[in-house]
């Protein structure tokens, strides 16, 4: 019961103080672990910053990613000539896409300069690779740099929230050790004197908690975009290919159709 004094002042029992003190200020309970607890604390916000530049980082990649891969499939379709597309995408950096078809074309570009150097000499053809081939393995290279820039630094997050409950765990079984012992050398348990230190070791667990969630939700997100991300450039690289496919079929076809009218000539 609260106690009134004669001048009305009114006096609430000391156990109540103390509980509003510590509910109310988690800096003070911070200030009053152990060190080691402390050392906890510190490595848990270090993981939790870093988490959080990450998830920033990735969110503004993926963000860019989508963006320009959707203007560079808008420019694709649009049925512009290679040449002039490889140009026009120099700047779509940041779209796996866009990097996926300069590496492809890039190699076409490569391929035909060196049969044009080789000339028709029989013999250089017959050990020169098809083009196809050399394309798909070029895209297929890419496409693998692509997915690892995608996925670079997401196993942190992966790693802050596997770890980071056991660090906030240690810190906590840690520091309610210490409350038990000081329990055993002031030779008193009772609440006033075991709830602060258990409070004060808490604060480990909910800052590992606090650090963990948001790395684990930030990882399934983002391997979920990787995802997609990786097939838009399997269908992409595929729809590529056929296109290159036809163009050389086109050209095959036109060149016997003008070897036969030269040889009726």
């Amino acid at each position: 019961m609260n106690t009134v004094l004669a001048s009305g002042t009114v006096f609430l029992p000391a156990a109540v103080s103390v509980g509003r003190g510590f509910g109310s200020d988690v800096i003070q309970m911070v200030l009053h672990a152990g060190i080691v607890v402390k050392v906890v604390l510190l490595i848990l916000v270090i993981f939790s910053i870093t988490s959080w530049a990450i998830i920033f980082l990735k969110w503004r990649l993926f963000s860019k990613a989508k963006e320009e891969n959707a203007l560079f499939l808008d420019l694709f379709w649009e049925n512009i000539p290679f040449g002039k597309l490889y140009t026009e995408c120099e700047d779509l950096i940041f779209s796996p896409v866009a990097q996926l078809f300069r590496a492809g074309y890039s190699e076409i570009v490569r391929m035909r300069k060196i049969q044009g150097s080789a000339g028709s000499s029989t013999e250089a053809s017959s050990v020169m690779p098809p083009l196809l081939d050399v394309v798909e393995r070029s895209m297929n290279k890419t496409t693998i740099d692509q997915s690892n820039r995608l996925e670079k630094a997401l196993s942190f997050l992966a790693t802050t929230g596997n770890t980071a409950p056991f660090i906030g765990l240690f810190g906590t079984v840690w520091g309610i050790m210490e409350s038990f012992r000081n329990i055993g050398l002031r030779g008193s348990a009772n609440l006033a004197v075991v709830a602060p230190g258990i409070s004060e070791a808490l604060i480990a667990t909910a800052a590992g908690l606090a650090a963990a969630i948001p790395a684990v939700v930030a990882f399934n997100y983002f391997n979920n975009r990787v995802a997609e991300l990786r097939s838009e450039m399997d269908l992409f690289g595929a729809d590529f290919l056929s296109l290159v496919e036809r163009q050389i079929a086109r050209k095959s076809v036109a060149s016997r159709e003008g070897q036969k009218a030269a040889g009726a000539e």
